[in-house]
């Protein structure tokens, strides 16, 4: 029989970090790493631009892009999926996962709804924030597209480091997903928790399509009661213990 240490040693639950700039700011995102004996699984894979930056990411782990298994995108935003074209050019083998109702978003079969949402927004923006709307908008159409491999549906569950939940935790955008690491009690946000001042809070409350959903999705991975939280912004967050 094997040891506990053995056992802990059979996956790896990883968090990277992508800084870049966005406007006069820095940017950092967390994408997280699945690693066992037969998967090497990327969630979310940073901005558009942002794949040297996670080249390097993955050597400090002693892995390559050409490695991976598979890349989970919980949602189709320009910070969560930027590098995913060139991942699957790089590595054509390599699955890419998503809900059903985010893959027409991500392959851009139908016009991204954050891209509608920022060219709505354009047309009332005050005239000092124009340039920026612009900007925005511009970039979202230069998000590339790429077709999604297989389709990940609510409670359905992986083989990923011992066991993995898909939970459905829509509001940011309609089809977000998230992901529950059961043996370790990690929730995998993406966008579904951010974490501010080490409080969680919904994430970008501005771009959040349908806040209502949004609370819920929070409150339903909250509920959960895990050890930890990866946050795609933020970090990790490690609830107190009453």
């Amino acid at each position: 029989m094997k040891g506990k240490h053995e056992l802990i040693m059979e996956y790896k639950i990883l968090n990277l970090s992508i800084t870049m700039p966005f406007g006069n700011t820095q940017n950092t995102v967390f994408p997280t790493l699945l690693l066992d004996k037969q998967n090497i699984i990327l969630v979310d894979c940073g901005f558009i631009g942002s794949f040297p930056i996670l080249e390097q990411e993955l050597l400090r782990h002693g892995l390559s892009a050409e490695q991976l298994t598979g890349l989970v995108l919980t949602h189709h935003d320009h910070d969560h999926m930027g590098a995913a074209a060139v991942l699957k050019r790089i590595n054509p083998n390599m699955k890419i996962y998503a809900s059903a109702l985010e893959a027409s978003f991500i392959s851009a079969h139908e016009k991204p709804l954050r891209l509608r949402q920022a060219e709505e927004m354009q047309k009332i923006l005050p005239p000092e924030q124009q340039d920026f709307g612009k900007a925005f908008c511009d970039m979202l159409r230069r998000v590339e597209p790429v077709e999604i491999d297989t389709f990940l549906h609510d409670g359905e569950r992986m083989d990923w480091c011992g066991g993995c939940s898909i939970l459905a935790t829509p509001g940011h955008t309609p089809g977000h997903i998230s992901l529950l690491m059961e043996k370790d009690s990690i929730v995998i946000t993406g966008d579904a928790i951010a974490l501010e001042e080490g409080k969680p809070v919904i994430a970008n409350l501005q771009f959040t399509l349908d806040i209502e959903r949004a609370i819920e999705s929070m409150e339903k991975l909250l509920s959960l009661n895990a050890k930890s939280y990866y946050c795609y912004h933020g970090g990790p967050f490690v609830p107190t213990v009453v």
